[in-house]
């Protein structure tokens, strides 16, 4: 862990730069190495070509990030984590919030072990 989900709204995708915003989510995560195991990081987008935004009259759209974390970090921790990534995704978007309709969102979530199944043997090599 920790895993980074982006869904995003399919009129945003010729003008998102998904993997660009791949990237720069990555790195962001990345800067936490001593909070989060390097080969626990996963990033990934969604493209949404089925959703209704508010009256659905306009060609309104979103980005949603959804960050999921194991238990044990503190509230600092966590709530540097969401800063730092919902700054990123901000500077990432600013132009785009400003010529067009636009809701971005971030949520985290935190799970206990219990419930939670993982084998990775990336982490190996970050030993």
């Amino acid at each position: 862990m920790p895993h980074l989900t982006i869904e995003y709204t399919d009129n945003l995708a010729n003008q998102l730069q998904v993997k660009e915003l791949l990237k720069k989510s990555g790195q962001v995560l990345y800067s936490f190495q001593d909070i989060y195991p390097i080969g626990g990081i996963r990033v990934r987008a969604i493209q949404l070509t089925d959703y209704w935004i508010a009256d659905g009259t306009e060609d309104d759209a979103f980005v949603h990030m959804t960050l999921k974390i194991g238990a044990g970090r503190t509230d600092k921790e966590k709530k540097d984590t969401c800063d730092k990534l919902f700054q990123m995704l901000e500077d990432h978007l600013q132009d785009l919030y400003q010529s067009r309709y636009l809701a971005l969102s971030l949520e985290l979530y935190e799970f206990s072990e219990l419930g939670t199944y993982k084998k990775n043997n990336i982490h190996k090599r970050f030993r």
